[in-house]
C-alpha cells in the first residue's frame, strides 16, 4: 500500500457508498472513478469472498497507485487506464455482467489537486495542462491561445457558470499568450475585479476550462446509459457530483428513467413508449455528515443519488445491447463463476 497516497486520499462517503451499492458477497462491481482506490478497496472487503472488481481511471498515475493498493487482492480485482466513458466495451469484453453494482465518483481527486506540474490547481504555478490522461489531444493551454473570444467566453459560462464570462474571455484573448495557471489566474482576477469571497474569482473559470477539456458531462451521459445496459436486476448505480452540472445530469436521467411516460406534460396520450427501467432509492440527495466535512473539507459539495436497476416489461431476457439480465437477486450470485476479469 502507497501510504502517502492513502493519507492524501479520503473517499467521500465511504460507509454510505457501500451501503447504497448493497454490497454483497460474491458480488461483482465496477467503480468507474477508481482514483487511489479508496472505495474500490471497501467494496472488495465487503464482497468477500468471492467479490469482483473492474476499476476504471483515466490518470496512468493514479492506476499504477490504485493497482499497488488492491494488490492483495489478487485477480478479484483489476484496474485498467481508460475513461468512463468505454464502460460497456470493456465490460463486454471481459464478459463482466450483469453486474450487481456501478459507481461514480465525479470530479477532481486530491491527488489531482496536489499534483503541481499538470495545472489544475492555481495554487501552484504549472503549465496549463488539465488533462486526466496524457493520451489526450487538448489541453487547456491550446483553448486558451488559439480559441476565439466568443469560444472561449461560451465555454466560460457553459461549464463554470461563470456570470463575467465574457470579460474573463476578452481578457485572455487581450493577454496571450498566456502558459502558466498563475498567469491566468491573475488575467481572471484582473478581469472581474480581483474580489475575494469564499472561493478565489478564478475558480469557476478553471472548472470550466477542466470540465471542456476532459468532456467531463459529455462522458458521463454516456457513461450513465451504458450502466443501465449492465447492470442487472436489482443492481444498484451510485452517483457522487460535486457541482451543480453534474448533478443536474444525473438527477434528470434518475428522473426520466424511472418513468413510464416521458412524453411533455399536457399530452392527451402517451406516444413515447418509454418503461422505467430504475427506481430512485433516495428521492432527496445524501450529503455529507458534518463530521465528515471537518474532517475532509473537500466533501462538502459532494452530492449521492443512488438508483437500483429494475426490468422494463418489454426486456423479456435481452436488452438493447444484447445483454441477459437476470431476474432474480440470488442468480446474481449463482452466475459469478462464469464470467471473469480476465
Amino acid at each position: 500500500m502507497n501510504n502517502s497516497a492513502s493519507g492524501l486520499h479520503l473517499p467521500v462517503m465511504l460507509e454510505e457508498v457501500v451501503h447504497g451499492l448493497k454490497v454483497e458477497t460474491g458480488g461483482r462491481y465496477v467503480d468507474c472513478t477508481t482514483g487511489a482506490a479508496g472505495h474500490a478497496m471497501a467494496i472488495l472487503n465487503a464482497s468477500s469472498p468471492g467479490g469482483q472488481l473492474l476499476g476504471f481511471e483515466a490518470d496512468p498515475q493514479a492506476v499504477t497507485i490504485a493497482r499497488e493498493r488492491l494488490s492483495d487482492f489478487g485477480s478479484s480485482a483489476l484496474i485498467i487506464n481508460r475513461n468512463f466513458s468505454s464502460l460497456e466495451e470493456e465490460c463486454l469484453e471481459r464478459e463482466f455482467f450483469p453486474l450487481n453494482g456501478i459507481l461514480f465518483d465525479l470530479g477532481l481527486s486530491s491527488m489531482q489537486l496536489a499534483e503541481t506540474g499538470r495545472g489544475f490547481s492555481f495554487q501552484y504555478d504549472a503549465p496549463l495542462d488539465m488533462r486526466f490522461s496524457p493520451d489526450q489531444d487538448l489541453s487547456v493551454e491550446e483553448i486558451v491561445n488559439s480559441y476565439k473570444e466568443a469560444e472561449i467566453a461560451s465555454i466560460i459560462y457553459k461549464y463554470g457558470e461563470e456570470p463575467a464570462s465574457r470579460r474573463i474571455a476578452a481578457a485572455i484573448v487581450n493577454h496571450r499568450p498566456i502558459h502558466t495557471t498563475m498567469q491566468l489566474a491573475e488575467v481572471v482576477a484582473r478581469a472581474v475585479g480581483g474580489k475575494k469571497g469564499r472561493i478565489h474569482p478564478a475558480t469557476r473559470t478553471f472548472q470550466a476550462f477542466r470540465i471542456a477539456v476532459n468532456r467531463e458531462l459529455e462522458n458521463l451521459e454516456t457513461a450513465l446509459h451504458q450502466a443501465l445496459n449492465l447492470l442487472g436486476h436489482e443492481g444498484r448505480l451510485v452517483v457522487i457530483s460535486y457541482h451543480s452540472l453534474e448533478d443536474r445530469i444525473v438527477k434528470k436521467f434518475f428522473r426520466e428513467e424511472s418513468r413510464n411516460c416521458i412524453c411533455l406534460p399536457g399530452a392527451p396520450v402517451c406516444t413515447c413508449s418509454h418503461r422505467a427501467s430504475i427506481r430512485q432509492v433516495n428521492r432527496k440527495v445524501i450529503t455529507p455528515s458534518m463530521e465528515e466535512i471537518r474532517q475532509n473539507p473537500r466533501s462538502r459539495s459532494a452530492r449521492m443519488r443512488i438508483a437500483e436497476r429494475i426490468l422494463a416489461r418489454q426486456e423479456a431476457s435481452l436488452n438493447s445491447a444484447g445483454l441477459f439480465f437476470v431476474s432474480l437477486t440470488g442468480c446474481l450470485a449463482g452466475v459469478a463463476g462464469c464470467m471473469s476479469l480476465n
